[in-house]
Parts: structure tokens; C-alpha cells; sequence
């Protein structure tokens, strides 16, 4: 086969092997895909400590890849971390942002996340978690920290129940169907909640990061989006963009020509038209 030629290409690789994988390769890819960071510079035999394997199991498992060893997946890794850090430099000039500066780099990394978010979605798994909750009696959705944003927007597009002010009471006795939303570093409360949700046959759809998330495990159906930030944050412009999309087409599927919810209008919660 051919060998991966960059990370990007490599995540791909995995994803597709992933439902094939036994347990000491799934550990050893989901390792990879879950931290980059510390693959690109982690020794074999920490790698191998980390997956509960054998280091001459981490070579096989690079051999069947197409690569020459455990070195070419840390080589692929670095590069990649080079790529991110070149994005920061260019929002960096000795502390002086030059004109266009963050807004180029901020630019051309959420047109790369957009890009692979929707090239990369599996067309399967997009189908089912539309019609998940196209046919949800109740559809109720949780994210925490950062992903609270992206939970609000869905949860407002679907006309579902938000969770996360009082959560073990809210998660007892939900139904139908529960979107959880976290990317890495995950809400524990968000994957608890994910697991407890499928134990008491809740349909779970995720939205997170990559197949390697623990939300992923406690899904019926997972999507996906690119979250790489300039510097060394995160981004949820592409995941926001997945949720918009998935609301939308639930509503295509489910008919609803109805408008908007009116009830913070009735409240003048809107400025008013400037006519």
C-alpha cells in the first residue's frame, strides 16, 4: 500500500481501520489520533507503556501502514506540529500584530478545519444521525465549557432541551435521543453522561473531534469536526458549522416550515428595524 504521506492523511488511514482494528492496535490508533502532540516526540517504548503493548507491536503496527517503522509516524506528527506552529508565527511579530496578521492566519485555518469537516464526513453516518433525530419523540442536547456555545446554537435550531444546570437529575429520566458535544481535553460529566445515556437505551449521537474521543465509544453514530486553532487554542467554528447544518437538514427531513421560536420577540429581546 501506499504510506501516508502527512498526518491529515494518516488520520484518515486510521479512521477507516478503525471498526477493524483488535484491541492492542485500537489502542495504539487511538493514541495517534488523540494526541499528535505528544506522539510526535513519545519513544516507542513510552508509546508502547501507554497502549498496554509491545514495542515490536507498535513497529508491526507502522509496518502495516505502508511506513518504515514507529520513527516515520513521530516524523509525520512533527510535521504537522510545524505546520500549526508556522500558522502562529505568522500571527506573531515580536509582539506586533502587522495588519492582516491574526486575521490571515485565523482565515486560512478555519477555511482548512471547514474544508476537511465536510470533505472528510462520512456520508453513512450523516444519513443516520439525520434521521435519528428527524424521528426523536424528545431530543435533548449537552455540551460543557467550550462546547456549552455550540450546545446552545443546536439545541435553539432543533427546539430541544438544553442539559447542564442540574445534570444528574436532567440525564434520569431523559428519552429519545441525547447529542452530546465535547472535544478534547473532553467534559467528564459530558462522556458520563453519553454512557449513562446509551446503558438506559437513549439513542446518542456525537458531536467531537475524532474517532479516538471517548464520546465516540458511547455513540450510535459519531460525526466529526477539525477543531486546529492558531497558537495553541482550539477552534469550534467548523464544529458550530456541523451543528448548523445538522439542524437544518433535521428540519428538512422533519418538514418544519414553522418560523422561529417568537417568545424573546414578544419580549423585545430583538432591536428594533431602523426604518
Amino acid at each position: 500500500m501506499t504510506p501516508p504521506a502527512s498526518y491529515q492523511e494518516l488520520t484518515e488511514v486510521l479512521r477507516s481501520r478503525l471498526p477493524k482494528l483488535v484491541s492492542g492496535q485500537l489502542r495504539i490508533a487511538h493514541l495517534v489520533l488523540a494526541d499528535p502532540e505528544g506522539t510526535a516526540y513519545r519513544g516507542i517504548s513510552e508509546a508502547a507503556r501507554l497502549a498496554e503493548v509491545r514495542e515490536s507491536s507498535i513497529a508491526r503496527f507502522a509496518n502495516s501502514l505502508g511506513l518504515s517503522g514507529y520513527p516515520a509516524i513521530m516524523e509525520l506528527c512533527r510535521v504537522w506540529l510545524a505546520e500549526r506552529a508556522q500558522l502562529a508565527r505568522r500571527a506573531e511579530d515580536d509582539g506586533h500584530e502587522p495588519p492582516g496578521g491574526t486575521l490571515s492566519a485565523a482565515l486560512e485555518q478555519e477555511q482548512t478545519n471547514l474544508a476537511r469537516t465536510f470533505n472528510r464526513l462520512d456520508r453513512a453516518s450523516w444519513l443516520s444521525a439525520v434521521a435519528t433525530l428527524a424521528e426523536a419523540g424528545a431530543v435533548h442536547v449537552l455540551g460543557l465549557r467550550e462546547s456549552r456555545p455550540v450546545a446552545e446554537l443546536l439545541s435553539r435550531r432543533l427546539h430541544a432541551r438544553q442539559l447542564g444546570v442540574s445534570l444528574p437529575d436532567e440525564i434520569r429520566d431523559i428519552s429519545g435521543v441525547l447529542v452530546a458535544i465535547s472535544v478534547r481535553r473532553y467534559a467528564a460529566d459530558t462522556v458520563r453522561a453519553a454512557e449513562y445515556a446509551r446503558d438506559h437505551d437513549v439513542r446518542v449521537v456525537a458531536l467531537t473531534d475524532n474517532p479516538a474521543s471517548p464520546l465516540a465509544d458511547h455513540a450510535h453514530v459519531a460525526l466529526f469536526a477539525e477543531t486546529v486553532g492558531i497558537g495553541n487554542s482550539q477552534s469550534l467554528t467548523a464544529l458550530a458549522a456541523l451543528a448548523q447544518a445538522l439542524a437544518r437538514e433535521v428540519a428538512l427531513r422533519r418538514g418544519d416550515r414553522a418560523p422561529e421560536d417568537d417568545l424573546p420577540a414578544s419580549f423585545g429581546f430583538y432591536q428594533a428595524d431602523l426604518k
